[in-house]
């Protein structure tokens, strides 16, 4: 068998559902259902733990589903909402390992090979990936195994972490049902009407009779019923900008509701940042409004941070100086994630104020003065005299040497 590496498959189930509930942990224990169509021709594409089991399922349309459960929580399908979570999911994995692979929604591999000293033994790492996937509002599953076949399979487990040992992928996947696999329909219709049931059944049979029969697609389930894994491993890149939006349901009109769901989102952004120790140098903020206009806003940030507290004090402060101009219904924040280095003060240096709280001096100052008169004093290059014009204020990335700050004094000669 050829392995790329050892591998863990986070998975989270029913991914569309949790997505939601990820936005809004209120329905976690609510019978929730994700719908796409118009009425009335509305269906369900998932439905949560709660909803199934009144037996609400996927496929049945709305009006069935809420006869079943008249309690029924609805939510639209939004892209968008499965685009957030998918993205937070691959950015929890990415703080165990930087080697992770988007695998479609709700799903990601993880090359843990080699993280023992860092991590500690397979369980250690799956524990650890569960974690931080619930850090930012997910509740995951993880298989571990020598390929993605056999890791994915193990990821179905009725405990949190399921390991299969190292050179054991063949034999851990021969007792799962046929659609453990990412086959097409007509194959697992032809391999069910042929009697197979399970993934050893289909291992056992002849290869070159199989491809024969169903050609390529059949020679590919051969190869993962066997737990062959020759596919190349796809690292997954960041992209540059980080989102999170929230739809509303109601219409928004005074800037402490707006507060409110803008303290919510920053706050799975912030989620998110913690994850791989990164934080945030700009704020970028789209509301959309009832008008169908967009009400756009840059926030930058005089240090890199990921304290939610200080973000929604520095929006609330902008929002304050340019509102709408009418009621919003969508929220949208996007960071540009930065490296945050911490500074380091100098022994003959007074001591600096914390970045925190000059961040929020500097938004206040601009608040009641004005953008275009806060900065920095410099001078101009002009025939005018005492030209001075303000640069914008950045504090010193590091602070003068000691050995310099020394130098710098007369020098006195004793006897």
């Amino acid at each position: 068998m050829v392995c790329v590496s050892r591998l863990a498959c986070v998975r989270v189930p029913w991914f569309a559902a949790a997505a939601i509930v990820r936005c809004e942990p209120t329905l976690a224990e609510r019978p929730l259902v994700v719908v796409q169509g118009t009425p009335p021709a509305t269906r369900v594409v998932e439905a949560n733990a709660a909803a199934r089991e009144r037996s609400v399922a996927a496929g049945m349309t709305e009006a069935h589903a809420r006869a079943l459960c008249p309690e029924l929580v609805r939510r639209p399908f939004v892209e968008a909402r499965l685009a957030s979570a998918q993205h937070a999911l691959l950015t929890a994995a990415l703080g165990v390992s930087p080697r992770v692979e988007d695998a479609g929604p709700g799903l990601a591999y993880v090359e843990i090979h080699g993280l023992g000293r860092l991590v500690g033994d397979d369980r250690a790492v799956g524990e650890r990936l569960v974690r931080l996937a619930r850090d930012v509002g997910l509740e995951a599953r993880v298989g571990i195994a020598d390929g993605r076949t056999a890791a994915r399979v193990a990821s179905y487990g009725d405990v949190r972490v399921t390991i299969v040992p190292a050179g054991a992928d063949a034999a851990s996947l021969a007792p799962a049902p046929l659609d453990r696999l990412d086959l097409p329909e007509a194959v697992v219709t032809t391999l069910r009407r042929w009697g197979i049931a399970d993934l050893g059944a289909l291992a056992a049979l002849p290869r070159d009779a199989l491809a024969t029969r169903l050609g390529p697609d059949g020679l590919r389930a051969h190869h993962l019923a066997c737990g062959v894994d020759s596919a190349p491993f796809h690292p997954w890149t960041p992209p540059p900008l980080w989102e999170e939006a929230q739809g509303l349901d109601w219409e928004v009109h005074d800037l402490l509701a707006l507060g409110a769901v803008l303290e919510v989102v920053l706050a799975r952004l912030a989620a998110r940042l913690s994850a791989v120790h990164l934080a945030a140098d700009v704020i970028d903020v789209r509301l959309g409004l009832v008008s169908g206009a967009h009400h756009e806003r840059t926030v930058a940030l005089a240090h890199p941070t990921r304290d939610v507290d200080l973000m929604l004090a520095l929006l609330r402060l902008d929002l304050e100086r340019r509102p709408p101009p009418a009621a919003v219904i969508d929220v949208a924040l996007s960071v540009r994630p930065v490296v945050a280095r911490p500074g380091q003060g100098g022994l003959w240096q007074p001591p600096a104020m914390a970045e925190r709280d000059l961040a929020a001096l500097l938004a206040r100052l601009v608040r009641l003065v004005g953008p275009d008169n806060v900065g920095s004093p410099a001078v101009d290059d002009s025939h005018r005299p005492d030209a001075i014009t303000l640069d914008p204020f950045s504090p010193p990335d590091s602070v003068v040497n000691d050995a310099d700050a020394t130098t710098e004094r007369p020098l006195a000669l004793r006897r």
